[in-house]
Protein backbone atom coordinates (compact mmCIF):
# COMPACT_ATOMS: atom_id res chain seq x y z
CA UNK A 1 0.00 0.00 0.00
CA UNK A 2 1.74 3.15 -0.92
CA UNK A 3 1.51 6.59 0.98
CA UNK A 4 -1.42 7.94 -0.62
CA UNK A 5 -3.80 5.13 -0.17
CA UNK A 6 -2.38 5.47 3.63
CA UNK A 7 -3.26 8.56 3.34
CA UNK A 8 -7.11 8.57 2.40
CA UNK A 9 -7.40 5.48 4.50
CA UNK A 10 -6.57 7.68 7.72
CA UNK A 11 -8.51 10.41 6.68
CA UNK A 12 -11.57 8.46 6.33
CA UNK A 13 -11.16 7.07 9.52
CA UNK A 14 -10.51 10.59 11.37
CA UNK A 15 -13.85 11.41 9.60
CA UNK A 16 -15.62 8.52 10.76
CA UNK A 17 -14.12 9.02 14.30
CA UNK A 18 -15.14 12.95 14.53
CA UNK A 19 -18.49 12.15 12.81
CA UNK A 20 -19.68 9.30 15.71
CA UNK A 21 -18.18 12.24 18.14
CA UNK A 22 -20.90 15.07 16.40
CA UNK A 23 -23.98 12.53 15.96
CA UNK A 24 -23.39 9.87 18.40
CA UNK A 25 -26.74 11.90 20.60
CA UNK A 26 -26.48 12.57 24.39
CA UNK A 27 -25.15 9.36 26.38
CA UNK A 28 -27.30 10.40 29.37
CA UNK A 29 -30.95 9.43 27.85
CA UNK A 30 -30.70 5.75 27.83
CA UNK A 31 -33.45 4.14 25.68
CA UNK A 32 -34.55 7.01 23.76
CA UNK A 33 -33.53 6.74 20.63
CA UNK A 34 -35.90 6.89 17.36
CA UNK A 35 -35.84 3.70 15.39
CA UNK A 36 -35.04 1.03 17.70
CA UNK A 37 -35.31 -1.40 15.49
CA UNK A 38 -32.32 -0.22 13.52
CA UNK A 39 -30.39 -2.18 16.38
CA UNK A 40 -31.82 -5.68 15.83
CA UNK A 41 -29.21 -7.82 14.06
CA UNK A 42 -29.65 -9.31 10.80
CA UNK A 43 -27.90 -12.44 9.78
CA UNK A 44 -27.23 -15.67 11.71
CA UNK A 45 -23.65 -15.42 11.31
CA UNK A 46 -22.82 -11.99 12.53
CA UNK A 47 -25.23 -12.98 15.35
CA UNK A 48 -23.45 -15.87 16.27
CA UNK A 49 -20.51 -13.96 16.98
CA UNK A 50 -22.58 -10.87 17.99
CA UNK A 51 -20.73 -8.54 15.58
CA UNK A 52 -16.96 -9.24 17.19
CA UNK A 53 -16.17 -10.82 13.48
CA UNK A 54 -16.71 -7.21 11.99
CA UNK A 55 -13.34 -6.91 10.90
CA UNK A 56 -13.58 -10.05 8.12
CA UNK A 57 -17.03 -10.80 7.99
CA UNK A 58 -17.60 -11.25 3.99
CA UNK A 59 -20.57 -11.06 1.60
CA UNK A 60 -24.59 -10.07 2.09
CA UNK A 61 -24.00 -11.29 5.92
CA UNK A 62 -21.78 -8.25 6.61
CA UNK A 63 -24.27 -5.39 5.19
CA UNK A 64 -25.76 -4.99 8.25
CA UNK A 65 -22.10 -5.23 10.44
CA UNK A 66 -19.71 -3.60 8.38
CA UNK A 67 -20.85 -2.71 4.99
CA UNK A 68 -16.79 -2.82 3.93
CA UNK A 69 -17.35 -6.78 3.45
CA UNK A 70 -19.73 -7.01 0.87
CA UNK A 71 -17.06 -6.41 -1.20
CA UNK A 72 -15.54 -9.27 -0.82
CA UNK A 73 -18.10 -11.95 -2.38
CA UNK A 74 -16.82 -15.53 -2.83
CA UNK A 75 -19.74 -15.95 -5.47
CA UNK A 76 -18.71 -15.73 -9.11
CA UNK A 77 -21.52 -13.09 -9.48
CA UNK A 78 -23.75 -12.45 -6.51
CA UNK A 79 -25.54 -13.60 -3.32
CA UNK A 80 -28.60 -13.50 -1.36
CA UNK A 81 -29.69 -14.35 1.59
CA UNK A 82 -32.89 -14.69 3.77
CA UNK A 83 -33.41 -14.28 7.19
CA UNK A 84 -36.17 -15.00 10.22
CA UNK A 85 -35.50 -13.95 13.54
CA UNK A 86 -38.43 -15.25 16.02
CA UNK A 87 -37.49 -12.41 18.97
CA UNK A 88 -38.88 -11.98 22.05
CA UNK A 89 -42.22 -11.41 23.62
CA UNK A 90 -43.77 -13.07 20.12
CA UNK A 91 -42.16 -10.48 17.64
CA UNK A 92 -40.83 -11.54 14.45
CA UNK A 93 -38.07 -10.13 12.35
CA UNK A 94 -38.09 -10.66 7.99
CA UNK A 95 -35.05 -9.93 6.37
CA UNK A 96 -34.53 -10.22 2.49
CA UNK A 97 -31.31 -8.87 0.99
CA UNK A 98 -29.00 -9.42 -2.46
CA UNK A 99 -25.78 -8.35 -3.71
CA UNK A 100 -24.01 -8.46 -7.44
CA UNK A 101 -20.60 -7.73 -8.51
CA UNK A 102 -20.58 -4.84 -10.79
CA UNK A 103 -17.37 -5.73 -13.19
CA UNK A 104 -14.12 -3.81 -11.67
CA UNK A 105 -16.58 -1.17 -9.94
CA UNK A 106 -17.18 -2.98 -6.98
CA UNK A 107 -20.01 -4.42 -5.22
CA UNK A 108 -23.99 -3.69 -5.11
CA UNK A 109 -26.41 -4.42 -3.01
CA UNK A 110 -30.29 -3.76 -1.60
CA UNK A 111 -31.93 -5.21 1.39
CA UNK A 112 -35.54 -5.20 2.98
CA UNK A 113 -35.97 -5.06 6.86
CA UNK A 114 -39.53 -5.66 8.40
CA UNK A 115 -40.32 -5.88 12.32
CA UNK A 116 -43.78 -7.27 13.25
CA UNK A 117 -44.61 -6.11 16.65
CA UNK A 118 -48.00 -8.10 16.32
CA UNK A 119 -51.78 -6.84 17.13
CA UNK A 120 -52.49 -3.78 19.36
CA UNK A 121 -55.94 -2.60 20.73
CA UNK A 122 -56.81 0.43 20.68
CA UNK A 123 -57.30 3.07 23.46
CA UNK A 124 -57.67 6.40 24.03
CA UNK A 125 -58.55 8.68 26.89
CA UNK A 126 -61.83 8.68 26.74
CA UNK A 127 -61.51 4.64 26.44
CA UNK A 128 -58.88 3.58 28.27
CA UNK A 129 -59.85 0.09 28.42
CA UNK A 130 -59.97 -0.34 24.42
CA UNK A 131 -61.74 1.08 21.62
CA UNK A 132 -62.43 -2.38 19.46
CA UNK A 133 -60.25 -1.12 17.34
CA UNK A 134 -57.53 -3.88 16.35
CA UNK A 135 -53.94 -1.90 14.57
CA UNK A 136 -50.51 -3.71 13.73
CA UNK A 137 -47.62 -1.39 13.93
CA UNK A 138 -45.43 -1.64 10.59
CA UNK A 139 -41.41 -0.90 11.14
CA UNK A 140 -39.95 -1.30 7.66
CA UNK A 141 -36.30 -0.11 6.55
CA UNK A 142 -34.96 -0.32 3.09
CA UNK A 143 -31.03 -0.05 2.30
CA UNK A 144 -28.75 0.49 -0.68
CA UNK A 145 -25.02 -0.61 -0.26
CA UNK A 146 -22.03 -0.27 -2.00
CA UNK A 147 -18.62 -1.80 -1.70
CA UNK A 148 -15.22 -1.88 -3.17
CA UNK A 149 -11.90 -3.67 -3.20
CA UNK A 150 -9.61 -0.80 -2.63
CA UNK A 151 -6.67 -2.58 -2.44
CA UNK A 152 -5.40 -6.34 -2.33
CA UNK A 153 -5.43 -5.17 2.14
CA UNK A 154 -8.56 -2.93 1.83
CA UNK A 155 -12.04 -2.57 1.73
CA UNK A 156 -14.25 0.29 1.65
CA UNK A 157 -18.22 0.14 1.83
CA UNK A 158 -21.52 2.42 2.56
CA UNK A 159 -25.01 2.13 3.08
CA UNK A 160 -27.83 4.55 3.08
CA UNK A 161 -31.03 3.26 4.80
CA UNK A 162 -34.44 4.74 4.30
CA UNK A 163 -36.46 4.37 7.49
CA UNK A 164 -40.28 4.31 7.74
CA UNK A 165 -42.29 3.89 11.22
CA UNK A 166 -46.17 3.37 11.50
CA UNK A 167 -48.62 3.36 14.21
CA UNK A 168 -51.95 3.59 13.82
CA UNK A 169 -52.65 6.89 12.15
CA UNK A 170 -49.37 8.59 12.91
CA UNK A 171 -45.67 7.63 11.38
CA UNK A 172 -42.03 8.79 11.15
CA UNK A 173 -39.51 8.70 8.69
CA UNK A 174 -35.84 8.74 8.53
CA UNK A 175 -32.44 8.45 6.41
CA UNK A 176 -29.57 6.68 7.90
CA UNK A 177 -25.99 6.11 6.76
CA UNK A 178 -23.40 3.47 7.42
CA UNK A 179 -19.27 3.53 6.81
CA UNK A 180 -16.84 0.84 7.20
CA UNK A 181 -13.73 -0.38 6.33
CA UNK A 182 -11.74 -3.57 6.70
CA UNK A 183 -8.13 -4.36 6.66
CA UNK A 184 -7.04 -7.64 5.53
CA UNK A 185 -3.37 -8.78 6.52
CA UNK A 186 -2.88 -11.57 4.10
CA UNK A 187 -0.41 -14.13 5.45
CA UNK A 188 -0.33 -13.15 9.15
CA UNK A 189 -4.21 -13.85 9.61
CA UNK A 190 -4.66 -10.27 11.46
CA UNK A 191 -7.20 -8.42 10.20
CA UNK A 192 -9.08 -4.91 11.36
CA UNK A 193 -12.43 -3.04 11.14
CA UNK A 194 -14.22 -0.02 11.82
CA UNK A 195 -17.68 0.88 11.00
CA UNK A 196 -20.07 3.68 12.07
CA UNK A 197 -23.82 3.16 12.02
CA UNK A 198 -26.73 4.87 12.08
CA UNK A 199 -25.78 8.37 11.53
CA UNK A 200 -28.48 10.61 10.00
CA UNK A 201 -31.76 12.64 10.69
CA UNK A 202 -33.91 12.77 13.45
CA UNK A 203 -37.29 11.34 13.28
CA UNK A 204 -40.60 12.53 14.55
CA UNK A 205 -44.41 10.93 14.34
CA UNK A 206 -46.87 13.28 12.97
CA UNK A 207 -50.04 12.45 11.32
CA UNK A 208 -54.04 12.61 12.19
CA UNK A 209 -53.53 10.36 14.67
CA UNK A 210 -52.33 13.31 16.99
CA UNK A 211 -55.34 15.23 15.97
CA UNK A 212 -57.41 16.68 18.85
CA UNK A 213 -60.56 18.49 18.89
CA UNK A 214 -61.22 21.40 21.20
CA UNK A 215 -64.55 22.65 22.40
CA UNK A 216 -64.93 26.59 22.55
CA UNK A 217 -66.23 28.74 25.57
CA UNK A 218 -68.48 29.69 22.25
CA UNK A 219 -69.60 26.20 21.55
CA UNK A 220 -67.32 26.05 18.68
CA UNK A 221 -64.96 23.50 17.80
CA UNK A 222 -61.39 23.61 16.31
CA UNK A 223 -59.11 20.61 15.54
CA UNK A 224 -55.31 20.89 16.94
CA UNK A 225 -52.36 18.79 16.61
CA UNK A 226 -49.83 17.68 18.99
CA UNK A 227 -46.51 18.31 17.98
CA UNK A 228 -44.52 15.36 19.42
CA UNK A 229 -40.37 15.90 19.57
CA UNK A 230 -37.80 14.66 17.44
CA UNK A 231 -35.57 12.19 18.49
CA UNK A 232 -31.74 11.25 17.30
CA UNK A 233 -30.78 8.09 15.69
CA UNK A 234 -29.08 4.94 17.64
CA UNK A 235 -25.64 6.31 15.80
CA UNK A 236 -22.74 3.29 17.12
CA UNK A 237 -18.78 3.58 16.28
CA UNK A 238 -17.46 -0.14 16.01
CA UNK A 239 -14.28 -0.82 15.92
CA UNK A 240 -12.71 -4.26 15.75
CA UNK A 241 -10.01 -6.74 15.14
CA UNK A 242 -9.57 -10.72 14.55
CA UNK A 243 -6.78 -13.38 13.77
CA UNK A 244 -7.48 -16.96 11.33
CA UNK A 245 -5.60 -19.54 10.95
CA UNK A 246 -6.13 -23.22 8.76
CA UNK A 247 -4.43 -25.93 9.99
CA UNK A 248 -3.32 -28.60 7.97
CA UNK A 249 -6.43 -31.21 9.56
CA UNK A 250 -8.34 -28.78 7.61
CA UNK A 251 -10.02 -27.35 10.54
CA UNK A 252 -9.72 -23.52 10.90
CA UNK A 253 -9.91 -21.41 13.86
CA UNK A 254 -10.75 -17.37 14.09
CA UNK A 255 -10.87 -15.12 17.47
CA UNK A 256 -12.49 -11.98 17.34
CA UNK A 257 -12.94 -8.94 19.38
CA UNK A 258 -14.49 -5.63 19.15
CA UNK A 259 -15.85 -2.72 21.15
CA UNK A 260 -19.05 -0.57 20.20
CA UNK A 261 -19.46 2.49 21.57
CA UNK A 262 -23.28 3.07 21.96
CA UNK A 263 -25.03 6.78 21.65
CA UNK A 264 -28.30 5.39 23.57
CA UNK A 265 -26.70 2.21 25.79
CA UNK A 266 -24.11 0.98 27.33
CA UNK A 267 -21.06 0.59 25.59
CA UNK A 268 -20.22 -2.77 24.94
CA UNK A 269 -16.87 -5.49 24.35
CA UNK A 270 -17.47 -8.55 22.51
CA UNK A 271 -15.30 -11.57 22.19
CA UNK A 272 -16.06 -14.40 19.46
CA UNK A 273 -14.66 -17.88 18.82
CA UNK A 274 -15.45 -19.44 15.59
CA UNK A 275 -14.32 -22.92 14.43
CA UNK A 276 -14.82 -24.61 10.95
CA UNK A 277 -14.16 -27.84 9.02
CA UNK A 278 -12.87 -27.06 5.51
CA UNK A 279 -15.09 -24.25 5.09
CA UNK A 280 -17.90 -26.38 5.09
CA UNK A 281 -19.32 -26.94 8.78
CA UNK A 282 -19.01 -24.29 11.26
CA UNK A 283 -19.07 -23.99 15.23
CA UNK A 284 -19.50 -20.22 16.77
CA UNK A 285 -20.06 -18.37 19.93
CA UNK A 286 -19.00 -14.94 21.64
CA UNK A 287 -19.57 -13.26 25.15
CA UNK A 288 -20.72 -9.68 25.23
CA UNK A 289 -19.27 -7.09 28.50
CA UNK A 290 -21.25 -4.06 29.13
CA UNK A 291 -18.95 -1.34 30.18
CA UNK A 292 -22.50 0.48 32.40
CA UNK A 293 -24.13 -2.79 33.11
CA UNK A 294 -24.49 -1.47 36.57
CA UNK A 295 -26.58 1.40 35.23
CA UNK A 296 -28.08 0.28 32.39
CA UNK A 297 -28.97 -3.44 33.82
CA UNK A 298 -32.58 -3.42 32.84
CA UNK A 299 -31.93 -2.38 29.56
CA UNK A 300 -29.42 -4.60 28.46
CA UNK A 301 -31.23 -7.65 28.33
CA UNK A 302 -29.25 -9.64 25.82
CA UNK A 303 -25.87 -11.88 26.75
CA UNK A 304 -24.32 -14.51 25.16
CA UNK A 305 -24.68 -16.34 21.55
CA UNK A 306 -24.14 -19.45 20.40
CA UNK A 307 -24.61 -20.80 16.37
CA UNK A 308 -23.55 -23.18 13.82
CA UNK A 309 -23.57 -23.10 9.95
CA UNK A 310 -23.01 -25.09 7.11
CA UNK A 311 -22.23 -24.26 3.69
CA UNK A 312 -21.47 -26.13 0.76
CA UNK A 313 -21.89 -25.78 -3.23
CA UNK A 314 -24.77 -27.61 -5.00
CA UNK A 315 -25.30 -27.51 -9.04
CA UNK A 316 -23.26 -24.78 -9.16
CA UNK A 317 -24.57 -22.72 -6.58
CA UNK A 318 -23.52 -22.14 -2.76
CA UNK A 319 -26.05 -22.91 -0.37
CA UNK A 320 -25.51 -21.92 3.51
CA UNK A 321 -27.79 -22.51 6.49
CA UNK A 322 -27.17 -20.70 9.34
CA UNK A 323 -28.38 -20.60 13.00
CA UNK A 324 -27.98 -18.56 15.97
CA UNK A 325 -29.39 -18.49 19.31
CA UNK A 326 -28.72 -15.10 22.16
CA UNK A 327 -29.32 -15.66 25.83
CA UNK A 328 -31.58 -13.20 27.09
CA UNK A 329 -29.89 -11.98 30.91
CA UNK A 330 -32.65 -11.88 33.63
CA UNK A 331 -33.83 -15.44 33.45
CA UNK A 332 -37.01 -14.37 35.68
CA UNK A 333 -38.33 -11.70 33.71
CA UNK A 334 -40.82 -12.02 31.07
CA UNK A 335 -38.94 -11.71 28.29
CA UNK A 336 -36.45 -15.13 28.60
CA UNK A 337 -38.49 -16.32 25.80
CA UNK A 338 -37.64 -17.17 21.90
CA UNK A 339 -34.49 -15.66 20.30
CA UNK A 340 -33.75 -17.42 17.42
CA UNK A 341 -31.87 -16.59 14.05
CA UNK A 342 -32.84 -18.72 10.80
CA UNK A 343 -30.67 -17.60 7.95
CA UNK A 344 -30.31 -19.57 4.18
CA UNK A 345 -27.71 -17.78 1.97
CA UNK A 346 -27.74 -18.55 -1.85
CA UNK A 347 -23.98 -17.47 -4.09
CA UNK A 348 -24.83 -17.53 -7.63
Amino acid sequence: MNLSQTKIILILLVVMFAASISYAGPRKKYGTSAAPELLIPVGSVGTSLLGSDMSYISGVDAMYWNPAGLADIKSRTGEAMFSHVNYFADMKLEYVTVASKIGNLGVIGAGVKSFNIGEIEQTTEIAPDGTGTIYKPTYLTANVSFARQMTDRIRFGANVKIINESVADVSANGVAFDFGIQYKGGVTGFNFGIAIKNLGSTMRFDGSGLDRTIQGINGQSTTQRVILQDFDLPTALDMGMSWGKMFKNDLGLTVSASFTNNSFTSDEFKFGLECTYKNIIYIRGAYNYLVDKQNTDDLSIFGPAIGAGIHYPVGGVNLGFDYAYRFINNSGSAFNTTNQFLTVSIGF
